[in-house]
């Protein structure tokens, strides 16, 4: 289809007579030498404007149509908006932000009229205190930690009524992974592992898979609290305990490093929520737009990220964001962490399964111990579905 044919048919079908399409300047458009302010199209009322008003980029919006158009996205293009938001998202370091690179690269985010910056968390207590206290807007964290303040088993006292998850991320990506000179979990007995906190619900996978192998917290083994995945990765580098839960792409740096994986979180625990988009629901119900644009933005990156067309770019960008990252471990890890079923949860949505696994396992583990709430309490599907539309 030709560029006329595509801004002609874009005119008549996202414009209604005398109504600008939500979030359009008024202003006269100009499609190249072409005017569309006239008494039978009548596309836009003439108001009185300021100087100080911007003029509105039309051919920018007719390539944005044509790209919108050719990538098959479905989606109504997004004009120009006229003010952008900044939104603070917290996040620990890892390849599993790959799709907030994505969108924040490939213009996914300032496409819904956002800029994204991110701060790195060392530890869940941090994420969350600062989640709850308004430091940031949203923080990309276990589920498990978000149900964990809910019901006082956060390891403080702080009031997280307000927390719930809108969006899914992933599985978890969680391996249990040893130091070389160990080659199986039965070799673990006597030794240290290490956690973020016991209060985590990766802790808790950790103790799961570890009991279901015959070991028991400190009559067989002890635990050390070594920070987020990060920090833990480093401290098995070089060799502080013997092993520990790491998330993708960790394991696999650390595998090329001679160290082992002794088991996969959702082979031995089947569906498991991890990673969610966590928020304070009253800055939700303030900032609906926002984030309803962050969970669109998410999503397209993720189907950029899946797209084949784009694995270089997507490799060079993992190297780049990745520290002791290579072009060998950034291909294991794209084969990882984009697979077809166990990779980034494709439409972004929680699991209802998943999430009732992390219950079950807080329900067993947490302290003090307490019968939770049903998983309608947790998450919040409103604006994911408002995205979705």
């Amino acid at each position: 289809m030709s560029l006329d044919s595509l801004r002609n048919d874009w005119v008549l079908r996202h414009f209604e007579s005398g109504k600008p399409s939500s979030g359009v300047p008024r202003a006269q458009v100009f499609f190249g030498n072409q005017s569309y302010k006239n008494d039978s199209l009548h596309i836009f009322k003439e108001t009185e404007m300021t100087t100080s008003r911007r003029a509105f980029n039309v051919r920018a919006l007719a390539a944005s149509v044509c790209v919108a158009a050719a990538s098959g996205l479905g989606a109504a293009p997004v004009i120009a908006q006229t003010q952008v938001r900044e939104l603070t998202v917290n996040v620990f370091p890892g390849g599993f932000n790959w799709p907030i690179w994505v969108a924040q690269e490939q213009g996914f985010f300032a496409k819904h009229g956002l800029k994204i910056n991110t701060i790195d968390t060392p530890n869940s207590r941090a994420q969350l205190t600062g989640l709850i206290e308004g430091k940031f807007d949203v923080a990309m964290t276990a589920i498990d930690n978000l149900i964990a303040y809910r019901e006082g088993q956060g390891g403080i006292e702080i009031d997280a009524r307000e927390l719930i998850a809108v969006m899914g991320a992933d599985n978890g990506f969680l391996r249990l992974t040893s130091v070389p000179e160990v080659k199986s979990i039965a070799e673990l007995k006597g030794k240290q592992l290490s956690v973020d906190a016991l209060t985590t619900g990766y802790a808790f996978v950790l103790l799961e898979i570890m009991a279901r192998n015959g070991l028991m917290l400190d009559r067989d083994y002890t635990t050390v609290s070594a920070g987020g995945v990060m920090g833990r990765y480093q401290s098995l580098l070089k060799k502080d305990h013997a092993a520990t839960m790491l998330i993708s792409p960790f394991e696999v740096m650390a595998k090329t490093q001679g160290f082992n994986v002794l088991a996969d979180a959702d082979s031995a625990l089947g569906d498991y929520q991890g990673l969610v988009a966590g928020v304070r629901r009253s800055w939700a119900q303030q900032n609906s737009r926002e984030l309803t644009g962050y969970i669109r933005a998410y999503r397209e990156a993720l189907n950029w990220l899946y797209n084949p067309a784009n694995k270089q770019v997507a490799l060079d960008l993992f190297v780049g964001k990745v520290k002791g990252a290579t072009p060998q471990s950034a291909a294991t890890s794209y084969d990882v962490l984009l697979h077809p079923k166990t990779g980034f949860t494709r439409d972004a949505k929680i699991s209802d399964t998943g999430v009732r696994t992390v219950i079950a396992l807080r329900e067993k583990f947490g302290k003090p111990a307490k019968k939770m709430q049903s998983i309608e309490a947790y998450y919040d599907p409103t604006w994911y579905n408002a995205a979705s539309r």
